[in-house]
């Protein structure tokens, strides 16, 4: 049989090249299905673009991007593997299609249809539980059957459980796997923002498979092969968290992105709890729309495939006009970019108690025995504040969660956001090595150690936590109320 070499233009990877060879084959049939092309009509960032207008890039092109990846780091595997002769070329072609695949079951705006789904118990919200059921059964099935009659099955049992295709899993999903080593530079670069740069060739250069132990420390399970790092990439290492950290801060947890997702999730809930219930004619939409048709049968897997983002954004003209007054206001504020404005509770609250308890001052430097013992001194005032202002969050939070439920009893018009991310969190048994950075010693004698036990980068730099309100520009009383709680909030708190 022949096969034909292809080949697509991107602007993060440049060229990405499928030769002509039977497994290529099969990958670019998967590529020309309608459920992988159903990606295109999903935006990667989802609603990003308010805030970055560039950001419409695809989960089209970032799955692309993480086959091209993939397969980079999959070469590391092989080298490895060869010197063991333990080199399988199927497990590296399951591995690397899991990849490509990974994101087929994401709904429209991606992880604010979760959190819809979420409210309403909806299981087919969920991408992962889509994503194996498309893969399994269907035009992708079809299409990878020339690689055998299980590959497709195969394929399935990775993306439920990575870590059961060895070493080959990490690519697929680990600290250094093909999905965040391309969404990180291709959201960098489709936002136009400086956060998130990293050494990606330094890092690749560096990478390489060794087996870290897995267990307790009271009790060792054994031994696993995951990707590790060479002690002359740790600075690299800490450059590429510091930008995931950053782009949490920048990007993904923006408050305007957030607001954005915040009267979604308000929106198509409303939507599909009134359809639920008979209602649907208040919706604006007709019978026959795609939304409506996957809320009258919710666990139709056909159904749900039929929305994407161009399904929601089309219908918010239609939704303008419902008789429902959140469904008509939430869509054409969405389809406007009339967002509810943003109070940024943790930094008002922030403020407050600086001023409250004064700033920290500079360790004396007129005698040296002292200097050490006023930066400890210091160190345990900072904590106890930062201990303040999380005790002071979450009791305002406490009574925010029961203003909503007053003031939002009719009309959602106050809206609750809430958010965390460390710069790296430590190792986990129920995880294991494979969500680590392994970095081998300088000695090479000893078994790589996690990062987070030799960058003084890493334990510095405290978690990022966002707390905050949203509410209609209008809201006069509402606001005020807000202002009043965080008032009480602070003048009770104590170091």
């Amino acid at each position: 049989m022949s096969y034909k070499r292809q080949r697509i233009r991107d602007p993060l990877h440049n060229l990405i090249e499928f030769p002509a060879d039977h497994f290529h084959d099969a990958i670019w049939r998967v590529i020309q299905t309608s459920h992988f092309q159903r990606l295109r009509r999903i935006k990667q960032l989802g609603f990003s673009e308010m805030v970055y207008p560039g950001a419409t890039h695809s989960r089209f092109a970032h799955s692309l991007g993480v086959f091209n990846t993939a397969r980079k780091l999959m070469e590391v595997v092989e080298r490895h593997l060869e010197r063991t002769s333990d080199w399988d070329t199927t497990q590296s072609q399951i591995a690397l299609t899991a990849a490509l695949v990974h994101d087929l079951g994401h709904g429209p705006y991606s992880h604010a249809f979760e959190d819809v789904g979420r409210r309403l118990n909806l299981s087919l919200a969920k991408h992962e539980k889509v994503t194996e059921a498309l893969v399994r059964d269907g035009e992708l099935s079809e299409a990878l059957k020339t690689l055998g009659s299980g590959f497709a099955s195969d394929v399935a049992d990775v993306i439920a459980n990575p870590s059961s295709a060895r070493i080959y899993g990490a690519v697929v999903s680990s600290q250094f796997d093909a999905d965040r080593l391309d969404y990180m530079q291709r959201d960098r670069l489709m936002t136009g923002t400086y956060h998130g740069v990293i050494d990606f060739d330094w890092l690749l250069s560096n990478l390489e498979v060794g087996r870290v132990s897995v267990g307790s420390d009271e009790e060792q399970a054994g031994e696993i092969e995951t990707f590790v790092l060479g002690a002359k990439a740790i600075h690299a290492a800490e450059t590429y968290l510091l930008g995931l950290f950053q782009l949490y801060a920048t990007v993904y947890f923006h408050k305007a992105t957030r607001g954005a997702e915040k009267l979604f999730t308000e929106l198509l809930t409303r939507v599909i709890d009134l359809s639920m219930n008979g209602d649907g004619a208040k919706t604006g939409l007709g019978e026959n729309h795609p939304i409506l048709q996957f809320a009258s049968h919710p666990d139709d897997l056909k159904r749900t495939l039929a929305l994407d983002d161009a399904v929601i954004a089309g219908g918010l003209v239609m939704m303008s006009l419902s008789t429902d007054s959140v469904i008509a206001d939430f869509s054409s504020r969405l389809r406007n970019r009339r967002l509810f404005k943003c109070i940024d509770v943790r930094e008002v609250l922030s403020q407050k108690l600086r001023a409250k308890f004064g700033k920290v001052g500079k360790p004396k430097a007129a005698k040296r025995s002292n200097a050490a013992m006023e930066a400890g001194k210091s160190t345990r005032v900072k904590m106890k504040k930062m201990d303040a202002l999380d005790r002071a969050c979450d009791s305002t939070e406490k009574r925010l969660l029961e203003f909503t439920e007053e003031v939002n009893r009719y009309f959602p018009r106050v809206l609750l956001d809430k958010g965390e991310r460390s710069i790296y969190k430590r190792i986990e048994e129920s995880k294991g090595p494979l969500n680590q950075i392994m970095i081998l010693p300088s000695s090479g004698d000893d078994l790589p150690v996690d990062v987070a036990s030799i960058s003084q980068v890493v334990n510095a730099i405290a978690p990022f936590k966002f707390l905050r309100v949203y509410l209609e520009e209008g809201e006069q009383k509402a606001k005020q109320r807000i202002e009043d709680i965080l008032d009480e909030e602070a003048k009770k708190c104590r170091l």
